[in-house]
């Protein structure tokens, strides 16, 4: 019955079938470390790659129902009294709660360890001032959850481990991410499933288990920089990732679930590399041409600031960028009549203009690989 609470095996899962996932397994990490090779050739992930990390933001969110696009969001911090639906500013707000969670945590780890404690903080963040900030932000929780087409949980597709059993289960979770396995890439396939299953907050435990995904590679040394976007895949593949999850609960099926992430890991970690390396090749390129254009000692700044927001308005141009005004209104201007970047939005009296960033917003969304 769909409507029992599910009991977690402790971990690891008896029946991983090791033998049968060797070339899963080796495939998937030669992908990831191409990808984390690729990384370690840009010279500033943490600013070039920023628009990726929005763009995770905005999928792991869409995949628990959320419509705003990574324009929306762009554009809304480009300009936040820009007018637009009370649904679609809500939305924005779980986004950029992610992204910010995931920088915190990325901080964190410098002097932490990852554990429930901080996946807790994470948690908090997470849902501050969102829809979800009404369901115990930051707090394991202490009631029945479950999932479902209707408040009746009597038809509920997925009824995770009741409330006794929570902490519990947590703590054989945690254990299970300090140990040794042999390999690390199923041990983060058990990992976030087993926390899924687990369910422990009342909301946003899909969008903490796919944040999980970059800080355990991270943190065991797999990539160099926490920076690894699995949302496109999940999202792209929403039903078996949902019935993988599902299996495991009604079936043990740890298996099938198993080789479904490893293909995952892979799959994304070239896509990962493909786009990571489309905006290095785009980062070197207007290295060269906006010198050229500009003529100017800002010339590096605006580059910079044009990659780290590629939505803008003039007055952000001129506050990230740190130069002189008329410096700034200069450099814009040959930008625009380069097509570097176009207008969103003139401006007019108090209104500043908008301007976007076009190629390597084409390039975040994946429209040119």
């Amino acid at each position: 019955m769909t409507n029992v609470p599910y009991v977690p095996e402790p971990l690891p899962p008896e029946g991983i079938d090791w033998e049968g996932h060797i070339a899963r397994i080796a495939s998937a990490n030669r992908a990831l470390a191409r990808y984390d090779g690729i990384l370690q050739a840009i010279p500033n992930p943490g600013l070039l790659l920023s628009p990726l990390l929005t763009q995770e933001a905005v999928l792991s969110s869409r995949i628990e129902g959320t419509q705003a696009s990574l324009e929306d969001v762009l554009r809304f911090e480009a300009n936040p009294r820009e007018a637009i639906s009370d649904t679609t500013a809500a939305d924005i707000q779980e986004i950029i709660n992610y992204r910010e969670a995931l920088s915190a945590a990325v901080e964190a780890l410098k002097t932490r360890r990852l554990d429930i404690a901080l996946i807790c903080d994470l948690h908090r963040i997470l849902l501050t001032d969102s829809r979800g900030m009404d369901r115990q932000p930051g707090c394991i929780r202490e009631i029945q959850n479950f999932i479902g087409r209707d408040a009746n949980i009597e038809h509920a597709i997925y009824v995770p481990p009741a409330p006794e059993h929570v902490f519990g289960a947590l703590e054989d979770w945690a254990a299970y991410l300090q140990r040794e396995e042999k390999d690390m890439l199923v041990q983060l396939s058990v990992l976030k499933a087993q926390f899924e299953l687990i369910h422990p907050f009342c909301d946003g435990n899909g969008r903490i288990g796919r944040m999980f995904v970059p800080l355990f590679l991270y943190e065991k040394g797999l990539i160099s920089s926490p920076m690894f976007y699995i949302s496109a895949y999940l999202e792209r593949h929403r039903p078996e990732y949902y019935e993988r999850l599902l299996a495991i609960s009604r079936e043990q099926d740890w298996n099938g679930w198993i080789a479904f992430f490893l293909r995952a890991i892979e799959e994304q970690a070239g896509e990962n590399g493909r786009r990571a390396k489309a905006i290095l090749d785009l980062y070197n390129e207007m290295k060269q041409k906006v010198p050229e254009v500009t003529r100017s000692q800002y010339a590096v700044a605006a580059i910079d600031a044009i990659f780290g927001t590629p939505i803008f308005s003039s007055s952000e141009f001129f506050e990230r960028s740190g130069m002189p005004r008329r410096a700034a209104e200069r450099i814009l201007q040959q930008l625009r009549e380069e097509d570097i970047i176009a207008v969103l939005a003139e401006g007019g009296g108090r209104r500043a203009t908008m301007y976007a960033f076009l190629r390597l917003i084409a390039i975040t969304e994946g429209d040119r690989l």
